[in-house]
């Protein structure tokens, strides 16, 4: 079975962004997207949603895999 986190960056910078991918991959889980938040009167995103995926013990005892369900 697959789990999902999804992390909201509210101050979107590269660093912050980095910050998040450095840390979740570290703690196991594999980037699967990113979304932002970009409002009509500004040029820069407002919010960002960075989404991670990752593979419960159930499944990988099965042998699962994302690719594959």
């Amino acid at each position: 079975m697959l789990e999902y986190k999804v992390v909201e960056v509210s101050d979107v910078t590269e660093d912050n962004l980095e910050r998040a991918l450095n840390h979740w991959t570290r703690e196991g889980w594999r980037f699967d997207g990113m979304h932002f938040v970009v409002r009509e009167t500004a040029r820069r995103p407002s919010m960002a949603f960075v989404l991670f995926v990752k593979s419960t013990e159930n499944d990988d005892a099965l042998g699962g895999s994302r690719e594959g369900n």
